[in-house]
């Protein structure tokens, strides 16, 4: 089976920066596209930026978040992070990470999710 664990949240002040981690394991032949989406109460999952599994893939980013977030991977050792800077109270929510990921036994490719990690950005 095909696992997604992430790491990194935790409560930082508004100017505040955390960077957060995915780590991919299991049968993986392949991992496409991954995506780091976030929900705080009353609102929907948001992606909050994605990036493409190959070399010179390009990144998305919500529009929120451009110039403080960054988002990277290393195919080699199947890890994606989210560097979040100058945090704000908004950007309060469970981060979640996401990959398109092809098991060694699958002819296709299905989406994965994380368990979610918090961010509190407070005084």
């Amino acid at each position: 089976q095909v696992q997604l664990v992430e790491s990194g949240g935790g409560l930082v002040q508004p100017g505040g920066s955390l960077r957060l981690s995915c780590a991919a394991s299991g049968n993986i032949d392949d991992i496409g596209v991954r995506g780091w989406y976030r929900q705080s109460p009353g609102k929907q999952r948001e992606l909050v930026a994605q990036i493409i599994s190959n070399s010179g893939g390009g990144t998305n980013y919500l529009e929120s978040v451009k110039g403080r977030f960054t988002i990277s991977r290393d195919n080699a050792k199947q890890m994606v992070w989210l560097q979040m800077n100058n945090l704000k109270p908004e950007d309060t929510a469970v981060y979640y990470c996401n990959a398109f990921i092809r098991t060694t036994q699958a002819a296709f490719g299905s989406n994965y999710w994380g368990q979610g990690t918090q961010v509190t950005v407070s005084s």
